[in-house]
């Protein structure tokens, strides 16, 4: 063994100390370093040729890359939708990695069992049905595009025709209708081989971003061959939902496959006085929920669930000696694009068991009455023009004069340090956005971001 690794294995309990306390040092600075620093990235250095060890190292990464990161981890990093980590899913992500777990196969331990058990507790947690079978993929992107691929799969069986087998040109021309859509979903098409031009956007709802159910039945109408349609739990600006309900009426006329996109509004089933906003999630034939917005678990980490679980297998199954037979269970390897990976069902364990249903539902509405009590304090701040109602945990919201992307541009670096928002457009208008999903979130938070506004602008003008 090389003399580096030699050293590290006989002084690994106390090295994973020293990588413990540099870890609590970064997560109890949280609250006061800048939410983005400034960067200012070390020279380049070439691949070493020798190694430092693993003591040498951690002090370097103290020393020149820490400081540098934001604090994507901490209470006022409202960018994207981006969750942190709560404790028990920081442990559960310690020990994926020391236990170092490939979940694809049960021919090895107990892995895959413990995220199918984590896949029916998720179920449960948003309000689905046993036919909604689940496994997990790294982020919503990849749950869009496992969901669109097993109704690619689908619309073939209709027509006579496997697509795994022959290919998406054996499926002809698809129609995806949606109101409005992410964008993972133009890119699923592109990597699925249906193209980009295959998204069709049906007018929404006048003044919203919910797809209007009238003129979604009127596209229907129009479509010739294969059709999917993309329902919205949650759409990025304004959390605002499609009526799942009457779309799911719609197939009473219409033969189509209804994904939906619930990538961080499908936590809304977890507070009773929001739940509803997912009434009829569960008609759905495939589900996308990201685990690492509004479970706070660590990134990689979302899930995938569908009714047509045989169509999934039909996609993604993979032929090897080593594997074993499919059985009547199919292991993780035959549900996703990936051979192997990490057990990313741990952290989901551990954060589901430590702090249960309620513990959750505490966050997703702290998470919300934070979001409101921003909106609110926007509408009272003079320059700021709010663009939303704030349905669930978004504020989006812009200048009151002269809202250009580049002033949007200059008022979120002037915030960089106390809170980081992200750019956006809404209804042509430059915004910025403000995503609630972090677990250490309070109000008190919510008063710095909110003088912190007042002081930027004052700054601007």
């Amino acid at each position: 063994m090389h003399p580096r690794l030699t050293t590290d294995l006989a002084e690994l309990p106390s090295l994973l100390e020293a990588t413990r306390l540099q870890a609590a040092e970064m997560l109890g600075r949280l609250d006061e370093q800048p939410v983005v620093p400034p960067l200012r990235a070390p020279a380049p250095e070439p691949l070493p040729e020798e190694g430092a060890g693993l003591a040498a190292t951690l002090a370097e990464f103290a020393r020149t890359w820490a400081p540098l990161f934001s604090a994507s981890a901490g209470p006022r990093y409202l960018g994207f939708v981006t969750g942190g980590v709560t404790p028990a899913a920081l442990a559960g992500d310690w020990l994926t990695a020391a236990a170092d777990q490939n979940p694809a196969s049960a021919l090895d331990g107990a892995a895959p069992e413990l995220e199918r058990r984590t896949i029916a507790w998720l179920r449960d947690l948003f309000g689905l049905g046993a036919a909604h079978e689940g496994t997990f993929v790294s982020g919503a992107t990849m749950s869009n595009t496992v969901g669109l691929a097993i109704a690619r799969e689908w619309l073939g069986q209709r027509a006579g025709v496997s697509v795994a087998e022959e290919g998406a040109a054996a499926l002809g021309r698809v129609t995806v209708l949606s109101g409005s859509p992410h964008s993972s979903i133009a890119k699923g098409l592109s990597m699925l081989g249906l193209g980009r031009t295959a998204l069709i956007p049906v007018p929404t709802v006048q003044g919203r971003e919910a797809v209007d159910p009238v003129a979604l039945e009127r596209a229907l109408t129009q479509v010739e061959g294969p059709c999917v349609v993309v329902a919205n739990a949650g759409t990025v600006n304004t959390v605002d939902y499609d009526d799942l309900r009457a779309i799911t009426a719609l197939r009473e006329r219409h033969d189509f496959w209804l994904h939906v996109d619930a990538a961080f509004g499908g936590f809304a089933a977890l507070s009773p006085d929001h739940a509803d906003l997912v009434a009829g999630l569960d008609a759905a034939d495939s589900i996308c929920i990201d685990l690492h917005k509004w479970l706070n678990v660590p990134y990689d980490s979302a899930v995938q669930f569908t009714r047509h679980q045989d169509l999934q297998v039909r996609v993604f199954q993979n032929a090897a000696a080593y594997l074993g037979p499919l059985g009547e269970t199919p292991d993780h390897v035959h549900l996703t694009p990936e051979n192997s990976r990490r057990l990313r069902a741990l952290a989901a364990w551990f954060t589901l068991r430590a702090y249960g249903r309620d513990g959750h539902r505490e966050i997703v509405e702290r998470n919300i009455a934070c979001a409101c009590a921003l909106g609110q304090a926007i509408k009272t701040i003079p320059g700021l023009r709010l663009l939303a109602p704030v349905r669930l945990n978004v504020v989006c919201f812009t200048l009151a004069e002269d809202p250009t992307a580049e002033r949007l541009a200059d008022l979120a670096a002037a915030l960089a340090e106390e809170a980081f928002l992200t750019p956006t457009t809404y209804a042509g208008v430059p915004a910025l956005r403000a995503a609630f999903s972090n677990w250490r979130t309070t109000q008190i938070d919510v008063h710095r971001i909110t003088e912190a506004l007042k002081g930027s602008l004052d700054r601007l003008s």
